[in-house]
């Protein structure tokens, strides 16, 4: 007996069949950015059909023909670890509907933090997910932000790796703007994010600086020292995911205590593990924005935390892998070189 908890998208008003129609479906994970996509690509969703059965184990249908078809699924691949699964039995079974392209849209790559051996007999789990999702049938994956790039070579099929920054850098020179704020100094929270900081010290004309951290377990660290003057400044701080939050609130402890103005924190994925939003309202942080490429709408956001979609970006690049167009004069359009 089937239990039906997952997600029933409408309908298109016109089942199409043919060679390389676009089609775009949505996972149970991150619906509501789905559908934002297919609403900018001026299209609508397909119709698949997401359940559970009664132990638990994942059912899916496509609703309509996707014979000879270019389709998206569109899908997130942050905890539970049933999202992963559920993508690949997506993948499947569009390959095996006859799909002529299969494309992943996967807004935030799960497990790419994971991308080699850190000490001996552990997995090197980016690469088991990606490895899944190729054997499942993908032909190209579109991603956002991949927490190393080297993951792009864990494959050989074609990955588009779309940069958080097309989505953030505009917001956040609208707001220093609308602060009327001038004097900025970017703050690298740690060594790992410090090229993608300097982009943004380059692309604001402002100061760059730099914490040394070290990490002595997962999910903790500690800040070393502080190469750059943060006093009386403004201080913005980039990372590409905030997870349980103590990089960047240990980052902005460290600048308030050396003089810094403001701190405001901009990542692409807003992971917020355990009581990370509890500690971030409580914290010297005083503005973070994120994108919704995990969907954060059933939890409990604070004032200070702002979520800007990121669906144009997708739904550009979107149109342009189906037309055949270039994803990096993507970039380009966008200023982001």
């Amino acid at each position: 007996m089937v239990q039906t908890v997952g997600v029933r998208v409408p309908a298109p008003q016109h089942i199409y069949m043919g060679h390389f129609v676009q089609k775009i479906f949505s996972g149970s994970s991150n619906p509501l950015l789905a559908e934002k996509i297919s609403i900018d690509i001026s299209s609508k969703l397909g119709l698949i059909h997401l359940d559970r059965f009664s132990d638990g184990e994942i059912w899916i249908k496509y609703e309509e023909n996707l014979r000879g078809n270019d389709i998206y699924l569109v899908q997130s691949t942050n905890a539970p670890a049933e999202n992963i699964l559920e993508l690949a039995l997506m993948i499947d079974a569009a390959r095996r509907a006859s799909s002529q392209r299969i494309n992943v849209v996967i807004p935030y790559f799960g497990y790419s933090r994971q991308d080699r051996k850190v000490s001996p007999r552990v997995p090197i789990s980016a690469k088991v997910v990606m490895d899944l999702f190729c054997e499942a049938g993908a032909d190209r994956i579109i991603t956002m932000d991949l927490h190393s790039t080297a993951i792009q070579g864990f494959t050989s099929i074609p990955v588009d790796n779309l940069y958080g920054s097309m989505v953030l850098l505009p917001t956040v020179k609208n707001y220093f703007n609308n602060q009327k704020i001038e004097n900025i100094t970017v703050l690298s929270p740690d060594m790992g994010s410090s090229k993608l900081n300097q982009r943004y010290a380059k692309w604001l004309s402002s100061d760059f600086a730099l914490i040394d951290k070290r990490r002595y377990e997962h999910n903790q660290s500690e800040v070393v020292a502080v190469v750059g003057n943060p006093e009386n400044k403004h201080i913005l701080m980039v990372d590409d995911i905030i997870d349980t939050a103590g990089t960047i609130i240990n980052a902005a402890k460290v600048a308030k205590e050396r003089g810094a103005l403001s701190v405001t924190v901009a990542a692409t994925h807003g992971v917020f593990s355990g009581q990370a939003v509890e500690k971030i309202e409580s914290s010297d942080i005083d503005k973070v924005f994120i994108t919704d490429t995990i969907a954060n709408n059933n939890r409990k956001l604070i004032n200070k935390i702002e979520t800007i979609s990121s669906s144009k970006v997708f739904a550009e690049a979107i149109t342009r892998v189906h037309t055949g167009g270039s994803v990096s004069e993507l970039f380009k359009t966008r200023n982001i070189q």
